[in-house]
């Protein structure tokens, strides 16, 4: 358990002072927050302030990983690699999408099929790569059932999994942009998640078909799980070390550079862990989020087609900035989905934990 350990706790002081120095940095350069037309009045004052914060959440993952390898001499294995591959990935989509906001200082940036594209060729590539690299169990790193606590039959076709992943990755890099609206929000959401994924890994690790020879039914077919409980950490701690400087006033965002990457990340877990389902609980305020997006626009359009006037659910969408129309403070709304946050993690491990007792 020493390289979780290490990863962990790096990753922490990473991102608590690296972000520190990202904002002096990106000040200097100019590569400030624009916003669009319609975002709330309350958001105009945070015009300017540092962009493109997930370089640095990204950045301590990687070096904190990498050195709890080289201190504790171990080596890296291919599901902790996929998983980094994917984060990376998504994260330089997004850097380009910043970096096409900053640099216009319009909030447009990447085209948005593009942006589609450009997930999917690396959720494409890293489909693949999950799908193959069988070890001495012909278990891969993903698995080609779909599952909620453990893999769920029938199996289905290549195909068919390769699309699920997909769906599973743009579905989740979008939750986590959605939700990415308020100081802190996202990252102290995410600190919660990565951290119940690392609670699942280290508890699959334990009870590993793989290193009991007598296992019993209780036990997880699940590969490397200690490697993703490692990485598992290190994000949590990274997104902790972050909110330090993102919790309001927030001094730094972490734009579409860590959501998307912080999202795929999510993604990558589930379908490592072999809870896919489980994590519409445990991403929960993501799901709400998107949701109300998805109504408010559905709403919309029905009622325009139907009686001519469109109306709406909500205030404006995603969920949070209608609230923040109702007259809430931030705080108080980031508090009370940290809140709903916590409790769709604390029922999601619960449910995990409860699996494993009666089974």
């Amino acid at each position: 358990m020493i390289a979780i350990a290490i990863a962990g706790v790096m990753a922490l002081f990473g991102a608590l002072f690296g972000t520190r120095l990202a904002i002096g940095l990106f000040t200097r350069l100019g590569l400030g927050q624009p916003f669009r037309d319609g975002t709330p009045d309350s958001h105009q004052i945070k015009r300017g302030t540092p962009t493109m914060g997930g370089v640095v959440i990204i950045v301590a993952v990687d070096l904190s990983y990498l050195l709890a390898k080289l201190i504790t001499m171990e080596k890296p294995s291919i599901s902790a690699v996929l998983v980094l591959f994917l984060i990376n990935g998504l994260g330089v989509i997004g850097f380009l999408d910043d970096w096409l906001k900053v640099t216009r200082q319009h909030s447009r940036g990447l085209p948005g099929m593009l942006k589609i594209i450009g997930q999917l060729l690396i959720g494409g590539v890293f489909a693949v790569g999950a799908l193959s690299f069988p070890d001495r169990r012909d278990l891969t790193p993903a698995s080609p059932f779909i599952s909620l606590l453990r893999d769920i039959p029938p199996q289905l076709p290549l195909v068919l999994v390769v699309i699920w992943i997909l769906l599973m990755i743009v579905g989740a890099s979008n939750g986590v942009n959605l939700t990415d609206g308020l100081d802190g929000l996202a990252a102290g959401s995410c600190t919660m998640i990565f951290g119940a994924y690392a609670l699942i890994n280290i508890w699959q690790y334990n009870q590993s078909c793989a290193r009991f020879a007598s296992a019993g039914p209780n036990c997880y077919e699940v590969r490397d799980p200690y490697d993703l409980a490692a990485v598992a950490l290190a994000l949590a701690g990274a997104c902790f070390g972050f909110l330090w400087w993102n919790a309001k006033p927030a001094k730094i965002i972490m734009g579409d550079t860590g959501a998307l990457s912080l999202g795929g990340g999510l993604a990558a877990f589930a379908i490592f862990s072999r809870t896919e389902l489980l994590l519409i609980l445990l991403g929960g305020l993501m799901v709400i989020e998107a949701g109300s997006l998805i109504l408010q626009t559905s709403y919309f359009k029905a009622t325009r087609r139907l009686t001519g006037t469109p109306k709406r659910l909500f205030k404006n969408s995603p969920l949070h900035n209608h609230f923040e129309m109702l007259g809430w403070g931030e705080v108080t709304i980031v508090m009370r989905f940290w809140i709903i946050a916590g409790l769709c993690v604390a029922g999601g491990l619960g449910i995990f934990y409860a699996e494993w007792l009666v089974r």
